[in-house]
């Protein structure tokens, strides 16, 4: 069913776990598989995402892709990391099950998610500041 890349994610994923002083973390799920995720980013103040850890309630094909999605932003720009894609993420894995191809889809919305936070967190930190 799984490929060699996909198990060898799964069993001995490098990125999973929280992430200490994170200051973007997007959640995403799919109601109709279960499969919930949540990346956790820290991105520096010249806005590059100095790393990415992931906590994924899911399936190998989840835990794999959102495995991967987190080195495809590591070292990147924000604008950068929002042009991964799940292709991206799927061709890295080497294939997926057709009825697991949404693992992949859901790993780019984690993506996402964490950047909007970050952007929002930065807005109210703006604020802030300007209120002080």
């Amino acid at each position: 069913m799984y490929n060699k890349t996909v198990i060898e994610r799964f069993k001995n994923p490098k990125n999973a776990g929280g992430l200490r002083g994170a200051n973007g973390i997007g959640k995403v799920g799919n109601a109709a598989c279960g499969d919930i995720m949540k990346m956790y980013l820290l991105v520096n103040d010249e806005g590059i995402i100095e790393d990415a850890r992931f906590k994924t309630f899911g399936c190998c094909a989840a835990i794999a892709s959102t495995d991967v999605a987190c080195d495809l932003v590591k070292g990147k720009t924000i604008d950068e990391a929002l042009k991964v894609t799940n292709k991206q993420v799927f061709d890295i894995l080497g294939d997926l099950p057709a009825h697991k191809i949404h693992c992949s889809v859901l790993a780019e919305e984690s993506i996402r998610a964490a950047v909007e936070d970050y952007y929002k967190k930065k807005e109210k930190e703006s604020k802030k500041l300007a209120k002080d």
